[in-house]
């Protein structure tokens, strides 16, 4: 589930952001601890390295090694190509929130229009209103390994008694995408039905609440889209060789070299700046690569079956 923490920041007081630095669950600190290891051990063992095994001439082609990754690090458009990847991922991100289906619209429009107080009009609006939940359920299955986890056949769905033996025969269809597909035209004609046995009034009312249940239903295959079309695979992989060959070749190009005259006055043992900077951007990149897909199971992924329990009590 999305962590929040609006409360915290609710008056702009004195250390109230600060507090937040703290937390871990869902911070970058449990995102890129991993990487950080890995970098200052490498840094660290080249540093001894070059301190203490090699001799003179050794360092100092250790040494030219080094200027020359130094020098070509700046040749990589790292803010660039970083920036422009993480913005496309979050507007994406945002945008696959605002496709998640939501039936109260729906519902309203159903316990509205839907007449009857007879065990028959009370079936229809269970039975119009179920099959909605039935619809988001198959596409959080499809697009949510929480959900698929939680519910990986429709016999699941069945022995869990949101799905009925009769409704469970859809597993005919071959895709997902059918199966949805075979939920919305049951809800067509039992709402075809209901009109014809005048439990709906006229045909204005039918054809809003049809229009109610196909938003619904575009959002599903919203969904399945941001499921099927992803953020091109080769950019994703310049951006992602584009961080790492340039922190590969920090961990050489950063070291101290005593032939470095008044360039390095400084003996840096724990390199501050550099580990600032490998902070910044592989967090950067940890970002998108957290919000690249937020239907699966990471802490500030969208939690699809809570979202999955309240369709099915509204």
């Amino acid at each position: 589930m999305t962590i929040t923490y609006s409360l915290n920041v609710s008056e702009a007081r004195l250390c109230g952001f600060a507090k937040l630095l703290l937390r871990w669950r869902g911070s970058i600190y449990k995102l890129l601890y991993r990487e950080m290891i890995i970098f200052c051990t490498l840094y660290f063992t080249l540093s001894a390295l070059y301190r203490h095994i090699l001799n003179d001439d050794q360092k100092m082609v250790f040494e030219s090694l080094a200027k020359y990754c130094e020098k070509f690090t700046d040749l990589i458009p790292l803010s660039f190509v970083l920036g422009f990847y993480v913005s496309i991922v979050v507007g994406r991100w945002w945008q696959q929130y605002l496709s998640v289906p939501w039936p109260d619209k729906a519902v309203m429009a159903i316990a509205a229009y839907v007449n009857g107080t007879d065990e028959r009009g009370r079936v229809i609006r269970r039975t119009l209103a179920r099959y909605l939940s039935l619809l988001s359920a198959l596409t959080f299955q499809g697009v949510s390994t929480a959900v698929k986890k939680r519910f990986p056949t429709l016999d699941h769905m069945e022995e869990a008694g949101e799905l009925l033996w009769i409704e469970s025969q859809c597993r005919l269809s071959s895709t997902c995408f059918l199966r949805c597909f075979l939920f919305d035209y049951w809800f067509v004609a039992l709402a075809v039905r209901a009109r014809k046995e005048g439990r709906i009034k006229d045909d204005m009312l039918l054809k809003h609440l049809l229009q109610e249940m196909h938003e619904f239903r575009g959002c599903c295959g919203m969904l399945f889209s941001y499921d099927w079309i992803s953020i091109p695979l080769v950019y994703t992989q310049v951006v992602t060789l584009a961080i790492y060959t340039y922190f590969l070749a920090t961990v050489m190009g950063r070291q101290y070299l005593r032939s470095s005259g008044e360039d390095r006055e400084i003996d840096l043992y724990i390199p501050v700046f550099t580990m600032l900077q490998f902070f910044f951007y592989m967090g950067w990149l940890k970002v998108a690569e957290q919000l690249i897909n937020p239907f699966g199971e990471d802490d500030d992924d969208f939690e699809l079956n809570w979202c999955l329990d309240r369709n099915l009590q509204v």
